[in-house]
């Protein structure tokens, strides 16, 4: 196996959920050797943590676990891992997604994040990263966004609930993933401020995607495709600086 795991993790501040209970992790991967490192080094981070090897037992122990973020491999020996989560989405959870993909081509991560992935790694990768990510996901999942002060934001006929996890366009409801919700209520936070790829990955990543702003540009397009189809276009291309969010007309 070629993942780094020569060292333990450093250790950050604990992420707990809301009322104290301990964040629950389902990592899923045909290889055991794998998911007993991750599961290591996931319960350093003082998470409960589930495994499975197969994509028909994750379905099971998720409907079971009911995970808050789920570790998962896109290739596994019996349904692959989008059609695992295609089934968990199925049950109505938008529990955050990290794919684990040993294909580096640009057309598989694409095919994970737009079946409603939320991030994915390449093998090999250390478990530094794949806790950073995964931390990442959690802090600006439904578990955190609960806690916001101002839970209503508005720009034109555009409304984000970050309590509910409702987006609305001129009245009509718009599903948005985890890291699209977030990548909306930054721009949405700072209305006709052009924000930079840079800023972006800095807020909505909340770590070093080592320079690979083409996610930035990936999320934008599938924001506007929700946001702004048949509608007068609120995200807009700043050519050379960045992008931002006005309301239409």
């Amino acid at each position: 196996m070629s993942t780094n795991a020569a060292s333990t993790p450093h250790r950050a501040p604990a992420i707990t959920k809301p009322d104290g209970s301990m964040v629950r992790v389902l990592v899923v991967d045909d290889e055991h050797s794998l998911t007993e490192l991750l599961k290591m080094a996931l319960k350093y981070e003082g998470w409960d943590v589930r495994t499975a090897g197969d994509g028909q037992t994750a379905v099971k122990v998720a409907r079971e676990f009911r995970p808050d973020a789920i570790v998962l491999d896109i290739m596994l020996p019996d349904i692959d891992g989008l059609e695992v989560l295609q089934r968990v989405r199925a049950d109505g959870t938008e529990t955050p997604v990290l794919f684990l993909t040993a294909k580096d081509s640009l057309d598989d991560r694409i095919a994970g994040l737009t079946a409603g992935g939320d991030d994915y790694v390449t093998k090999p990768f250390s478990l530094e990263e794949v806790v950073a990510r995964l931390r990442g996901l959690i802090r600006r999942s439904t578990l955190t966004l609960a806690q916001a002060k101002d839970p209503v934001l508005v720009v034109g006929d555009l409304t984000l609930d970050e309590d509910s996890y409702e987006v609305f366009r001129d009245g009509t409801p718009i599903e948005l993933t985890a890291t699209e919700f977030e990548l909306l209520r930054f721009l949405m936070r700072n209305p006709r401020r052009v924000l930079s790829k840079a800023q972006i990955l800095d807020r909505v990543w909340s770590y070093d995607f080592g320079g690979k702003e083409s996610v930035v540009e990936l999320y934008i397009s599938y924001l506007r495709k929700k946001i702004d189809a048949g509608r007068e276009p609120m995200i807009h291309t700043v050519r050379g600086a960045g992008y931002m969010l006005k309301a239409a007309g």
